[in-house]
């Protein structure tokens, strides 16, 4: 027995070896811990950080679902399931310490602030992926330029609207009805005379109900303000208030440029839509949390205590006028929550709209900022009166990331544009800030004149890029020839409203072609073989395939008859996005395809 003594006392210290070494409680947490945080938690400070957890919900089966209700409510049970089922063990440690939290199910993820100790116990926890900075947001500054006491009584449609030819959809009836559009921004002023009638929450001229139509996301002054104006009382709107107020104007100008009207001043894309907000910034600046946080309402909007969430009072569209860069502390470390935000929400049925940012004087992979280089956000350059690309509008690629992928989707007019302002004024702004309320309005209009589409995210954008009218430049961004559609400088082009309804009112659903004229290529995406079938052509015609940098992959050439379906072969082509052309003597049909 006593000879066993050594080798017990041997395999026992081996054995505590090991389990230090797989117990998390040495420095590896400090690998989970953005480096910002653990610099200045170090140093001493109470530090806002996001605890984002390993399990994220899997809400890919959205995608098979028909209609905005069924995804909407599907991807809000898969998100909520997930995070009740995998915070607790967090909660109650931030509890246990008398910590405010914020929890989140948009992204499975906590909200906190707390030192170093609470941030080194938090992060040895094995359900925890990464601790992340929660840095300061700045909105996509819309340029002034011009007072708004000379811009009252102009009864005139505002040039953006007939440029993309709006203002002819209306005369076919369609004016937004049924639609509802939203923006996170600054907030709203409500009341404008513009944007009262349009407001969800209105009942009367000077009550409004707020429920389910507002929610706002601040609660403290931002740190970025100089010190001078950190006061709170500074602040026109003050925290966390319970009516929708703008504390700067950019929120109401965006909502204004979507819906505005009161007679005489036409300034909205889509005047009969409504529309519902959050306020995600504190005069002009916002966090990861506070975005976070008007993302999850928009999926699930809730009363004014935050109970209650209603997935089906989820809006259409959201319009996002603002960005993150790098210098405010966003970066590689936090774009996949940041990412996954846009992701869900476009699960869920919900066109998520993002202006592309000005910093395009800096030249080529300019669009270089969250949420603008994301896949699934549909971003938007800007355009001037002359229908050409203005200097300050970012281009692609996307580089930052390593993507390469062609951004913006689109363009659309938004120098020296009208809207409203607070305290029931006008003004002229310019900015990619104004472009994007553009196109958030053209999909209002498209879901008006077919309400099919709505939550069928792919197929709206997929209009919307289609029918753009196509836009080239000697501009040469990331190997992409300017002269080919898409490219870098204008995506696939500046939109056309008329043309995007036209061809929304010949689609009911992803498997069902409509009425007298129409191109349809299904399934799409597609695994390798997809068909078209148009009564568009009756003769000999050409269809190609291009690379999202113009290469050409694919030709096949065929006698069609009106309603004849042709099988198409793309199983040789790698997976990824193409973008197809038909045309024969009197017709030239363009569209996007995806081969997964």
């Amino acid at each position: 027995m006593y000879k066993l003594l050594p080798v017990l006392f041997c395999l026992l210290t081996a054995a505590l070896v090991v389990s230090a070494w797989q117990n998390p409680t040495h420095e590896d947490w400090k690998e989970k811990v953005s480096p910002i945080v653990l610099q200045k938690a170090q140093s001493g400070q109470a530090v806002e950080f996001i605890l984002r957890l390993k399990s994220q919900a899997d809400v890919s089966a959205a995608k098979q679902l028909k209609g905005k209700k069924a995804k909407g409510n599907y991807v809000y049970q898969q998100l909520k399931q997930t995070a009740e089922r995998s915070q607790k063990g967090l909660k109650d440690i931030l509890e246990s310490e008398n910590v405010s939290y914020r929890s989140f199910f948009i992204v499975n993820a906590i909200y906190a602030k707390g030192d170093y100790d609470l941030i080194q116990r938090l992060a040895k926890r094995e359900e925890v992926a990464s601790v992340d900075f929660n840095p300061q947001i700045q909105m996509e500054q819309i340029i002034e330029e011009a007072p708004t006491a000379d811009l009252r009584g102009k009864t005139t449609i505002e040039w953006g609207i007939t440029m993309i030819n709006a203002d002819a959809v209306w005369d076919m009836g369609y004016r937004g009805q049924g639609v509802v559009v939203a923006g996170q921004d600054t907030g709203v002023e409500w009341f404008h005379p513009a944007i009262r009638s349009q407001y969800r929450g209105t009942t009367s001229d000077t009550t409004a109900n707020h429920d389910y139509n507002w929610h706002d996301a601040i609660r403290e002054i931002s740190d970025l303000h100089q010190d001078s104006v950190k006061t709170p009382d500074l602040n026109d709107c003050g925290l966390d208030v319970a009516y929708a107020c703008d504390d700067n104007n950019h929120g109401t100008f965006t909502v204004g440029l979507m819906v505005g009207e009161d007679g005489e001043e036409q300034i909205g894309v889509a005047p009969e839509a409504s529309w519902i907000a959050c306020r995600n910034m504190e005069r002009g600046y916002g966090s990861p949390a506070s975005y976070m946080e008007c993302y999850e309402f928009f999926l699930a909007p809730t009363d004014l205590q935050g109970e209650n969430p209603a997935p089906d009072l989820a809006p259409h569209v959201v319009n996002n006028s603002w960005s993150c860069p790098e210098m405010e502390g966003c970066n590689a470390s936090n774009w996949a929550m940041m990412e996954a935000l846009v992701d869900n929400l476009k699960a869920a049925g919900i066109v998520v709209v993002v202006s592309a940012g000005n910093s395009g004087r800096s030249g080529c992979s300019s669009v270089s900022t969250p949420s603008a280089i994301f896949e699934n956000s549909f971003t938007v350059g800007v355009t001037a009166s002359n229908d050409s690309i203005h200097a300050m509008s970012s281009r692609g690629p996307v580089t930052v990331d390593g993507s390469g992928r062609i951004k913006p989707n689109v363009v659309a007019p938004g120098i020296r544009v009208r809207s409203a302002v607070r305290r029931g004024n006008y003004q002229n702004g310019s900015g990619t800030s104004a472009a994007g309320p553009m196109v958030a309005g053209t999909v209002a209009l498209m879901i008006s004149a077919n309400p099919a589409l709505a939550g069928e995210v792919e197929m709206i954008e997929d209009i919307l890029e289609s029918t753009a009218v196509p836009k080239t430049t000697d501009e040469m961004c990331g190997g992409v020839d300017g002269q080919m559609v898409p490219n870098n400088t204008y995506g696939f082009g500046r939109i056309d409203a008329l043309a995007a309804v036209q061809m929304a009112i010949q689609t009911v659903n992803t498997s069902q072609p409509l009425a007298k004229d129409y191109l349809y290529v299904f399934p799409n995406p597609t695994t390798g073989t997809f068909q078209i079938e148009t009564n568009k052509v009756d003769g000999p015609v050409q269809f190609e395939v291009y690379t999202a940098d113009g290469k050409l992959v694919l030709t096949k050439n065929w006698q069609h008859q009106i309603h004849d379906q042709q099988r198409i072969d793309a199983s040789h082509l790698p997976i990824g996005v193409y973008f197809y052309r038909l045309f024969s003597d009197d017709q030239n049909l363009s569209g996007k395809i995806v081969r997964q």
